[in-house]
This record gives structure tokens, sequence and C-alpha cells, in this order.
């Protein structure tokens, strides 16, 4: 089993020239042993992701998506389903991340429907959840996170050993060089544990919570080291390959 999860998001960055290069540089700075005890994952646009996955696999690197659709299929241009994803072996996919929220109107509701739609395909879901900054500083951090899980998870019956992940973003330390202290972020996946385990039993409380927000290699470490946080979901440092290796190794390092 692995015991951390260093999930890298591209967003929209990475030609497929340097997706090549990243490979050879990985390849440079990465250290084979490590394959076999931290999950390693990247986040590609959808033109990059069989390409990304020819390059990348042989270093034990999954490869997702950043988003789908919340439709099975139709006439909706420019959208991806579940099912295109899985056809070309899609195996993670982000939903949910704030600025899918901020910036193409993503509510917790159709958030929800598409990780139905993942679930339907057998795809695993990494589900964002987080505060903004004016959240927070009126206090409301717990209360946003709540109502966001409760709705998301509503009704949903969860199966014991499901494979999916909740990455704790908030949104005022995303691109913004700020970081939750690492006991900010631990209190807060404090929380959602427990409340993962109030809404579905013990078995809950397995599921991997991956921090998100400006972590980089110089404190990574820091934040995997509490005691609710079993990995990271990573923007920009995600980008240089020598940086995500380094991020890898720290991870295997640390109990």
């Amino acid at each position: 089993m692995n015991r951390y999860v260093i999930a890298g998001n591209w967003k929209m960055n990475m030609t497929q020239g340097e997706v090549f290069n990243f490979s050879e540089n990985y390849c440079i700075n990465c250290d084979d042993s490590l394959n076999i005890n931290v999950k390693k994952i990247i986040c590609v646009s959808y033109p990059l992701l069989t390409y990304a996955m020819r390059e990348l696999s042989g270093f034990g690197i999954d490869v997702g998506a950043q988003n789908v659709s919340e439709h099975s299929h139709g006439a909706y241009t420019g959208e991806v389903s579940a099912k295109i994803l899985e056809s070309v072996d899609v195996k993670y996919c982000i939903v949910g991340h704030s600025e899918r929220r901020q910036y193409f109107g993503d509510t917790d509701e159709i958030i929800k429907q598409k990780w139905m739609q993942l679930r339907s395909e057998r795809i695993n879901p990494i589900i964002c959840v987080g505060e903004t900054l004016e959240e927070r500083e009126s206090n409301k951090t717990f209360d946003v996170i709540k109502r966001q899980i409760e709705t998301i998870f509503k009704g949903v019956e969860l199966k014991a050993g499901e494979d999916m992940m909740i990455a704790y973003e908030p949104v005022w330390a995303i691109g913004t060089g700020k970081t939750a202290t690492p006991e900010i972020a631990q209190e807060v996946h404090k929380y959602i544990r427990e409340l993962l385990v109030d809404i579905y039993g013990k078995h809950a409380g397995s599921i991997p919570l991956l921090y998100g927000g400006s972590v980089k290699p110089e404190n990574i470490k820091e934040l995997l080291e509490q005691d609710d946080i079993n990995g990271a979901l990573i923007g920009g440092a995600s980008l240089d390959a020598k940086g995500y290796a380094e991020m890898v190794k720290v991870a295997s390092e640390t109990v």
C-alpha cells in the first residue's frame, strides 16, 4: 500500500515537446526504487493524455485528466465524457478544482454529477474542496467544507475500499505563494476525515486526503508529517521534473 500520493496538476501548461523534456529530466533525477511506495499521478490536458502515458508510465507515473463532463454523451461541443477518458485508459481525474468553480461555474451539484460519471466508468476521482480567503477570514472554513462534502456525497453509497481521493485546496493558497501552515492544513484534514467517518462509517477514514496549495520541495516534508495528510496535489511545482522527483523522494523518506 502506498504511504503517500504525489499528484501533479499541470493545468493549461506543457506542450508535447515539453512533456518529452520532462520525461528526459525526470529519468535523470528519479529513483526507480521509489515506485513501490509512493503513488505518483500527473494530470494533463486532454490532447496530451495518451502521449504522456507513453512517456511517463515507465517511471511508475499514472496519467490523469483534469476535468470531465457531467454528461455521458451528446451534443456538448468541446466537452469530454468519462466514457471517452476510459477508452484511452485514464485511471484518475480531478473534479471540482477551485479554478473550475471560479471560472467555469462548477457547483457542488455539478461536481457530484461529474464524479458519478467517472464512477460509472471506474475512473478514480480526486475531488477538490476548499474555502476562499473571504470565507477563511469570516471563520467559515468548516462550514464551507461541510457544505461541499455533504452536497457532493449526498445519497451516494460509498463502498469499502473504493479508490478515490479528496484534496483540500484553500483557494487563498493556490498560485499565490501562500501556503496554509502545516497546523492549519492538518486541522482541516482532520475535520474532513471525521466528517467522512460520520457520514459513512469507519471505513471512510482510510480515504486518502491530499493537501493542495502552493506545495513545493521546500515545504512538502512538514506537510506530509501531519497525521491526516496523505499526499499532495501540486500545481506549478510539478512542472519541473527535478522538483517533482525531489518531492517524490521526500514522500518516500517521510514516516
